[in-house]
């Protein structure tokens, strides 16, 4: 079966009020997975930026970029207010996507 491809930002955090990582994908779920195993060597996977807090669909993955830019340019304080808006908890937002909680070692939220 053919999965289908739907353009996402995304900002993963290494926990509450942590470092943050903005990227861009058109398979959220197998770019969280990617992340999390560590198949992504670079900025995520040395800052463990493992807990997705926020993230956005878009018609088409140009969108996707542009966002990703313009997130990327902000300062961090409207990138911290973007995410307490729509998850002040900071919940890993990737288990609504099937994916299993973060694994033992891997920091959580509040970390």
């Amino acid at each position: 079966m053919r999965q289908e491809r739907v353009p996402c930002s995304y900002i993963l955090a290494s926990g509450t009020y942590g470092t943050l990582y903005i990227g861009v994908t058109s398979n959220l779920p197998a770019r969280m997975w990617q992340h999390r195993t560590g198949a992504l060597p670079g900025f995520s996977s040395r800052n463990r930026t493992y807990c997705l807090v926020h993230f956005e669909f878009h018609a088409t993955m140009e969108h996707a970029i542009v966002r990703e830019k313009q997130l990327k340019n902000w300062h961090r304080p409207w990138k911290i207010n973007l995410i307490n808006e729509g998850n002040p908890h900071w919940a890993d937002l990737a288990m609504g996507l099937g994916l299993p909680p973060l694994a033992p070692g891997k920091p959580r939220n509040g970390s």
